[in-house]
């Protein structure tokens, strides 16, 4: 059977790849279409724009590639109707997705959600979209399911696709003298720098996070280089740091972290799953910013906090950010019991992932409902 996928950013490409794994399990004869990236390139298959080309984020960096949105819908309709898939597969990123789910449904395509955008944080009032064109949500959270009830809208839980991505990595992680020896790195305590994984988050947070080296001078700093950004990107914030950028080994560094000053999203929680200390931080523009304000409605905007339900790792937003994050940071650092009562918390929100078949559980129903 035929299959379109589209996955906007880093974190879908890689959930999206679990997916099509598991979907030639079921369904050996499995061929692809998508809108995605390299992980999703190495499933197999044809992709007709990278996520690179995608990952739009804030009111005015939308405005400023309008024309390249539009021209990514337009390369997305004509291929689907060519295509003509037997399931349509969106990942996440709702700006995009959304439109494609009402334009597969008007032509009578049948599509599925994996990873529910996070309408329950603003725009709730998508859910009647996603209720009118998605044939069945195939929601990561547990709280979801409760969420798209209110819209007489049933979901079907799966699990959290970040246990199957982990589980996939446990084999190559390192131990500390390991992961020292193979970066030949000094036998110093490391605190990671998680900037995000789209240039215009790393831009304005980077900074920010170097910003506070000198208040720890017996540390090193090491920085999770974003998958699908050119390692010359970093060279302004790093040429005369001293601070190694490394790629495509985001766990082993984390794992092997004293502590992680780290962007909000799906790398806050992949954090407390290595269970390494962590304080969160987001920087946006003031026009954003101020939307935001009037829009989003829930307590935290970490997916830690949001998933625990209370505050487990501090939040910083907007101003003041390398000072606050300084203090945070020693915090975690010269604090036993703080520090010990986070990696609790860590322990009880593991609880509450699933147990690492979301991506088989997804394909296995889907499969199973397209040959029906």
């Amino acid at each position: 059977m035929k299959y379109f996928l589209i996955a906007g950013e880093a974190s879908g490409d890689l959930h999206a790849s679990n997916l099509m794994r598991q979907l030639k399990v079921y369904d050996p004869d499995a061929q692809f279409m998508f809108l995605g990236g390299d992980l999703m390139q190495a499933q197999g298959g044809k992709m007709l724009v990278h996520y690179r080309e995608m990952a739009y984020m804030g009111v005015w960096e939308v405005i400023a590639n309008a024309g390249k949105v539009k021209r990514n819908f337009k390369v997305c309709k004509e291929a689907m109707l060519d295509y003509k898939p037997d399931a349509v597969i969106l990942v996440d990123y709702p700006g995009f997705n959304l439109r494609m789910a009402r334009f597969a449904k008007e032509h009578r395509l049948r599509t599925y959600y994996y990873i529910s955008p996070k309408i329950w944080a603003w725009k709730k009032r998508r859910a009647y979209t996603i209720k009118k064109y998605v044939d069945k949500m195939f929601a990561i959270f547990q709280f979801e399911i409760d969420f798209y009830k209110q819209f007489d809208y049933n979901v079907e839980y799966v699990g959290n696709p970040l246990v199957d991505a982990m589980k996939e990595t446990e084999s190559q992680m390192l131990d500390a003298k390991a992961f020292r020896d193979k970066y030949s790195l000094p036998n110093r305590p490391i605190i990671a720098l998680v900037p995000g994984s789209r240039k215009n988050e790393i831009d304005k947070l980077l900074p920010e996070m170097l910003a506070v080296m000198p208040d720890f001078p017996d540390y090193q700093f090491l920085i999770c280089g974003a998958p699908g950004i050119a390692t010359d990107f970093y060279d302004k914030y790093v040429a005369d740091s001293g601070v190694r950028v490394i790629f495509n080994d985001t766990y082993n560094i984390v794992r092997n972290s004293a502590a992680a000053a780290v962007t909000s999203g799906t790398a806050t929680l992949e954090t407390a799953y290595l269970g390494t200390p962590q304080v969160v931080c987001y920087k946006m523009s003031g026009l954003t910013y101020a939307l935001a304000e009037m829009f989003v409605k829930i307590k935290y905007f970490s997916l830690v906090n949001i998933i625990a339900g209370r505050e487990v790792v501090k939040e910083l937003l907007q101003s003041h950010l390398s000072k606050d994050i300084a203090a945070e940071l020693r915090h975690i650092l010269d604090d036993a019991d703080y520090r010990a009562a986070m990696l609790k918390s860590y322990d009880d929100i593991r609880a509450t992932l699933g147990d690492g078949l979301a991506s088989a559980n997804t394909a296995k129903m889907i499969v199973g409902e397209v040959r029906d």
